[in-house]
């Protein structure tokens, strides 16, 4: 196993459940050879941490404590992920990510946990690039954990708000094989003067090219109006909008990552390993969805 490195105070603060205000006022020294386990490793089938690699010191990537489960007949699926804010951290979607790998997946997270809320560097979507071609590389190398135990063939790019734009931003990239976009949507005005979003236009949602998963926080998101307007322009390529009245905030930071990640699994499972029974919360008139009040949803190019 490949040495990680995380703060030796971020995996007691997990383990505690100490408050945000308390994590932000605490200094750490990183340590090697240290991984977190957030919450309880997720609900499941494989318990998951987090660490960061040697090999990507510039990320956060989680995966099932077990590597061993894996190999050429189990391989985990890449699902590469941006932040809110553009912010080179997912710290405030530690519970998701935890979640969603509980699963079965590889997730490589844009940034490294920092204690440091106040941390203005901001991501460029090429990280998530990055991510993809860092997945790809360690499969491929005998020396690595992770080889092969990859599914270098299913890889979602995925990301919240700013990271949804720079998900859009990379949606193109012909390895992508489904796009999750969370509490975003493309401004009708490039950027809408946020120097540091990516300035795409609505032209820019003709290039993805595979299924594609909205979450949105329902009218009071902030990003509901450009999300609704991205929906209702793609129309080549199978797409579910799904809305649950939370804001923009989502549900990330609720335990287990809350009703986003139940759903977000749902469709990571249906497209990236396949699962028939997962597909059924998206298929059928009316989706299987529909059983839950807490969301409302539309759907174009599934049946």
């Amino acid at each position: 196993m490949f040495k990680k490195m995380l703060a030796v105070a971020w995996v007691v603060l997990v383990i505690m459940g100490i408050s945000e205000k308390t994590f932000a006022q605490q200094k750490t020294t990183p340590s090697k050879d240290t991984e977190a386990v957030v919450e309880d490793g997720g609900t499941g089938p494989y318990k998951a941490i987090m660490a960061v690699e040697t090999t990507l010191p510039t990320h956060t990537v989680f995966h099932p404590k077990n590597l061993n489960l894996f190999n050429t007949k189990n391989r985990l699926p890449i699902i590469v992920w941006g932040n809110g804010a553009c912010a080179n951290s997912p710290w405030e979607h530690v519970n998701f990510l935890s979640e969603v790998s509980s699963y079965g997946f590889l997730v490589v997270a844009i940034g490294t946990i920092s204690e440091d809320k106040t941390d203005n560097r901001k991501s460029t979507s090429s990280q998530l690039t990055d991510a993809i071609n860092w997945a790809i590389a360690q499969n491929n190398d005998k020396k690595s954990a992770y080889y092969n135990k990859i599914d270098v063939k299913k890889i979602a790019v995925s990301g919240m708000s700013c990271g949804g734009l720079q998900t859009l931003e990379v949606a193109s990239d012909a390895r992508v094989t489904t796009v999750v976009v969370c509490n975003s949507g493309i401004f009708k005005t490039p950027g809408n003067g946020i120097s540091n979003m990516p300035k795409l236009t609505k032209e820019s949602l003709k290039k993805i090219h595979s299924p594609t998963l909205y979450i949105l926080g329902g009218v009071k998101d902030i990003a509901y109006d450009n999300g609704m307007d991205d929906y209702q322009q793609i129309n080549h390529v199978p797409i579910f909008m799904a809305n649950m009245d939370v804001g923009h905030g989502g549900t990330y930071r609720e335990h287990h990552g809350g009703e986003f990640a139940k759903l977000a699994i749902s469709w990571y499972k249906w497209q990236l390993k396949g699962d028939k029974e997962a597909a059924k919360v998206f298929e059928g008139e009316p989706a299987g969805l529909s059983k839950n009040p807490k969301w409302r949803f539309e759907k174009k190019k599934i049946p």
